[in-house]
């Protein structure tokens, strides 16, 4: 499926939304599952620190009342407030046992509720009078009862305590787990963000750079080039439309070459019709043609001359000079005169160097005219070619 450059966008930055969404989501579950947890702890852990606070206040008070039977201070109001902080007791270890799961602890439970079950049966008979046996017997086994409902509250103090560190350990763990979990949330959306970031802009900027390397080409005149690309969309609109610039570009460019290599063939045969010797140079000073009458005055072949700079070439001086003239004031130069001669030793262009063995005598001349160059202007300088005639007579 094919999918336009403006929706492939889109897609991207709705993609991008729903990661930074679903991150958002992953991070608020763990995070409210946290505080659920510890909220849930929290709430469990007060609730029974106050209920405990509350056992502990009527384990006193039962103690308490217990002191009065023994110092002969009961009355039938002291026996019945002791019996309602039984009751009371009573029901509070009852809730207790529903708030934990332990064996250990519902044993320590059940341990306290046997004895204050016992203490009830013993302040239902009401006649505690220390000065009866019997009753002296039933005050003293109300004393041991409540020492042991002490005890036994003692003991589910110390099992409350390490469930207390244990809790601590569990909300530890808890929150561990929790930082664990984020952190690998956070890594797994790191890497799959940075994987969008590489696919998504790569897809998006390939055809580009395709676009790019294309027109650097033809900006270095490498018209055999092309842009694939297969998909039905803005960029492959572009690329369509490129390719045929490019085929356009090349067919002007083969028309062109034909016609320049049409107009030189026509130059040339002109050229060699005249009896005059012609050359042209370029605005670099490079050599780009000479006619035959030419080469065979200076007794020169083509691949010694054509497309290097003149002064890398062995053409004459005077025609070297009045070149660079003509180059640099970018002008005509009319009738300047020229005197080529050759030394019968080493050569044309070389008369102008004479020692001990070389004399005037040993010069012969080959040419003595005149020299007209020409201006071929371009749009820029840099275009500009320059045609010289070298001519016996004077140009009028």
């Amino acid at each position: 499926m094919n999918l336009s450059l403006k929706t492939r966008v889109a897609t991207s930055f709705i993609l991008a939304n729903v990661v930074v969404l679903t991150l958002g989501l992953i991070v608020f579950h763990f995070l409210d599952s946290l505080n659920r947890n510890i909220e849930k702890i929290t709430s469990e852990s007060n609730r029974i620190t106050l209920l405990t606070d509350e056992i502990r206040m009527s384990a006193v008070s039962i103690l308490k009342y217990q002191r009065r039977l023994i110092t002969n201070k009961q009355s039938s109001d002291s026996i019945e407030k002791l019996m309602a902080l039984c009751e009371g007791f009573t029901s509070q270890l009852q809730t207790l046992d529903t708030l934990y799961q332990g064996v250990e602890t519902k044993q320590v439970i059940a341990k306290m509720l046997g004895y204050v079950d016992s203490l009830l049966l013993l302040l239902k008979n009401k006649q505690l009078n220390p000065t009866n046996q019997k009753d002296m017997a039933n005050i003293n086994s109300t004393g041991d009862l409540a020492d042991k409902i002490l005890e036994a509250f003692t003991e589910f103090q110390d099992i409350q305590y390490f469930q207390s560190a244990d809790r601590d350990k569990k909300v530890k763990t808890i929150i561990k787990r929790t930082k664990r979990n984020m952190m690998y949330t956070l890594i797994i959306t790191f890497i799959g963000a940075m994987l969008l970031a590489l696919v998504i802009p790569g897809t998006i900027a390939l055809p580009f750079k395709k676009i790019t390397d294309a027109i650097r080409e033809l900006q270095n005149c490498n018209f055999d080039v092309s842009i694939y690309y297969d998909r039905d969309d803005e960029i492959g609109e572009i690329a369509q439309e490129i390719n045929k610039m490019i085929f356009s570009l090349k067919k002007y460019e083969e028309l062109r070459t034909d016609r320049i290599l049409v107009e030189g063939r026509k130059f040339d045969a002109l050229a060699n019709t005249v009896k005059k010797h012609i050359l042209v140079a370029n605005a670099m000073g490079e050599l780009i043609y000479m006619n035959n009458n030419l080469y065979s005055l200076l007794q020169l072949q083509s691949d010694d001359i054509l497309n290097k700079n003149i002064r890398d070439t062995l053409i004459p001086e005077p025609i070297i000079h009045t070149y660079e003239l003509a180059i640099k004031r970018r002008s005509k130069i009319e009738n300047e005169e020229i005197f080529i001669t050759r030394n019968e030793h080493s050569g044309i262009g070389e008369d102008t160097i004479l020692n001990a063995d070389n004399d005037k005598s040993s010069l012969q001349e080959v040419f003595k005219g005149y020299a007209n160059v020409i201006p071929i202007r371009g749009k820029e300088s840099s275009l500009d070619y320059y045609l010289m005639i070298l001519s016996e007579e004077l140009f009028i």
